[in-house]
Order: structure tokens, then sequence, then C-alpha cells
């Protein structure tokens, strides 16, 4: 539950695939490209290509769908959607930790932007100290350790998704080859869904 990279100085209602656009195409931004062969987890609001895996779309996505269902999954793009979100959500709840422990994050219109920049930097970099430096803190605690549910007759928790990748791909980003990513997509949820119903 740490932030690995901080943009800040957008305005709210930028689409955060705007954000990422233009970090990926600034060759001096920093940016910490997925290693090759791996890949982020982006919501759907993000398109899927090389190194930025995305759920399917107009499936059903969310924790709380299967969990309304007793955890019952239909079919692999489903199955493939809900290992996709149950990994996800440490980034759900990374924020969560973060708005709950820096509350003035909520409330900085009375600051300058330059001022607003400063402060959200600050509590990330605070966010990952604390995360570092105490293990016993009691808002990681409160927000979950691994959030993942485990699926029914499910013994295997390996997280396969977290490390997905092949070597047809060795730079693991780059480039809108969304037919590359979505066939990518597609071997690594049948291998999935296979392997659950071992």
């Amino acid at each position: 539950m740490l932030f690995t990279y901080v943009v800040t100085g957008w305005e709210g209602t930028v689409h955060d695939s705007r954000v990422l656009t233009t970090q990926l195409e600034d060759p001096n931004s920093g940016f910490p490209h997925p290693p090759p062969g791996k890949y982020y987890l982006v919501d759907s609001g993000y398109s899927n290509k090389p190194g930025y895996l995305a759920p399917f779309r107009n499936i059903p996505y969310h924790l709380q769908d299967a969990r309304r269902r007793g955890g019952r999954i239909n079919g692999p793009t489903e199955f493939f959607n809900y290992r996709h979100a149950s990994i996800r959500n440490c980034i759900e709840r990374c924020f969560g930790v973060l708005k709950a422990r820096f509350p003035i994050l909520r409330f900085m219109t009375n600051f300058s932007l330059v001022r607003q920049r400063e402060i959200a930097m600050c509590c990330c970099v605070l966010h990952n100290f604390i995360k570092l430096h105490n293990r016993d803190d009691p808002l990681f605690h409160r927000f979950g350790v691994d959030g993942v549910m485990p699926l029914p007759d499910s013994d295997d928790e390996d997280n396969t998704t977290s490390s997905l990748g092949t070597a047809a791909n060795p730079h693991g980003y780059g480039g809108n080859n969304e037919n590359f990513a979505n066939s990518m997509r597609d071997h690594i949820m049948i291998q999935m869904y296979l392997h659950y119903n071992m």
C-alpha cells in the first residue's frame, strides 16, 4: 500500500487517462514504466494496452457484484474481472488510508494551487514513511492487509494477475497496440480460468 509515483497539479475534472497519457508521452516525467513482462492494473476508464491491463468492459467487475451472488462467478471474463478487481482494490484502500489520515486533502480550496500541490505530495510522502516504518499503524490495519476476497472452492490464491506478461512483448509498455494487449488479456483470462477450474 505504497505510492510509487505521484503527479499533482491537475484539475480534479481532468480524466485520469489523460493524466497518465501525458506522463507516458513525457520522456522527462520519470514515470516508472512496468518492467518487461509485467503490467499495471488499470480500471475500465483506461484502454487496455501493452503494460496496462484493463478489465473487460460491460462485464460485472466490482467485488460487491460477486459478493451479492454469494461469490458465484459466471464464466471466464467475469472471473478475470473479479480477480482484477480483487488485486486493484489495494489501490482504493491506499487512497482510503491517505484520506482518513489527512482530512486536509478534502478541504484544500482555501489554499493556492501551488500550496495544494505541495500538501498533496507531502501527504503521500508521509503516508509511505508511516507504512514503511510503523508496522502497527492502526489505519493500515483498519483498511485491511490484503483485501482480496477468496472465491468459494478455490484453494489457490497466488495473485497470478500481479505478474502477468510474455516474452512476445519484451518492453511490456508503450504504444497503443490494443489488438496485442487484448489478445494478451484473453490469453491471461483463459489461463487463469483453466487454473481455477482444475
